[in-house]
């Protein structure tokens, strides 16, 4: 059975209910899909020119479910609006995900709904890569793009895809998805993948990875997705390529060599049989990059939550609570205890 959970809305049921949460609280479980879809990323980036080439592989017989552009800016003086930006030779809507005021310079992710665009491209064709074009509005305020395809296929084995977004805070933040049922990771075809977006990023600017309390990587980051020869501001961005090839560690070795971490991971070897959590822990010590998408695709059906919520959301929580339990006795209802 196919089935598409966009926007987080279980996770999110009962505190949306509650109060109103910041859209921009890092990053954020934007979209979940479970069942016979899989996933493509790309990226581009350059300075030397605004027009630009990213690409999604899928296997034939594929149908597009959804697509998504982002762009990476900066600015040192005030967030950098692209608007005017195109894609297959049309104008965009860009959403802001959001600055990340725990970095420098103003840095933002914006995301566009480009489903329409790509899915004529793709569906009934032959499979394999497909190219689209793009336009910047600005080449130097904006580090590069890169493309999200989510896909049907009735050749799929029971997947779950998911795909975060905001921005990454520098002091920390926390993904997870939980499982119904223990992992196997001895099963057959056990895969669990994950690629990040990441712009204004090169030269040692760097984040640490972790999972499940091992660290992954400690460079996270660079310009890989530049087609330019020298990394400048207006090339600096790079998406791991959800396919592969993975440039991560194993426990007790996590990658270390900047040049060779290409933002795309294995975290089959960070798992153990009998777990029901994948946590992901990113941290970015020097300040100066933003992780602006992260993408993960595992196999079997599983359900991605938020991380820990910021101080103030648990105060909003506990009112929230507090308030149901009032109208509760209001209502003659008697309410147990619970402990959250």
């Amino acid at each position: 059975m196919k089935r598409g959970i966009l926007l987080a809305s279980l996770a999110f049921s009962v505190a949306s209910a509650l109060t109103p949460i910041s859209a921009f609280a890092a990053n954020n479980l934007f979209q979940e899909y479970i069942g016979d879809y899989g996933v493509s990323t790309s990226g581009w980036g350059s300075v030397s020119t605004s027009d630009g080439t990213v690409a999604a592989t899928v296997p034939v017989g594929s149908t597009v479910t959804a697509a998504y552009l982002y762009t990476s800016t900066w600015d040192f003086s005030a967030p950098f609006d692209p608007s005017g930006t195109t894609f297959q030779g049309s104008p965009i809507s860009l959403t802001p995900l959001g600055v990340n005021s725990s970095a420098c310079c103003n840095l933002q992710g914006w995301r566009a709904d480009v489903t329409s665009l790509v899915a004529p491209v793709i569906n009934g064709g032959p499979g394999g890569t497909y190219d689209f074009s793009l336009t910047e509005a600005n080449t130097t305020q904006q580090d590069g793009e890169a493309l999200v395809v989510v896909y049907s296929n009735p050749s799929q084995s029971t997947q779950t895809v998911a795909i975060l977004n905001g921005f990454a805070s520098s002091s920390g933040d926390t993904s997870v998805v939980n499982f119904s049922k223990p992992l196997d990771t001895s099963a057959p075809g056990f895969f669990a993948h994950m690629a990040i977006g990441d712009g204004f990023s090169c030269c040692d600017q760097e984040s640490t990875i972790s999972v499940n309390g091992k660290e992954m990587t400690t460079v996270a980051g660079n310009n890989d997705s530049s087609v330019d020869a020298s990394p400048a501001d207006g090339n600096l961005i790079t998406m791991g390529n959800i396919n592969g090839p993975y440039t991560g560690g194993t426990p007790g070795f996590p990658q270390t060599d900047y040049s060779a971490d290409h933002e795309a991971y294995d975290l089959v070897p960070f798992l153990s049989d009998g777990e029901t959590t994948i946590k992901i822990d990113t941290i970015n010590a020097s300040h100066d990059d933003n992780i602006f998408v992260e993408v993960y695709d595992v196999s079997g059906e599983g359900h991605f939550v938020p991380g820990t919520p910021e101080p103030s959301t648990w105060v909003m929580l506990v009112i929230g609570f507090a308030g149901l339990g009032y109208a509760a006795r209001r209502k003659g209802l008697a309410l147990r205890s619970v402990q959250a």
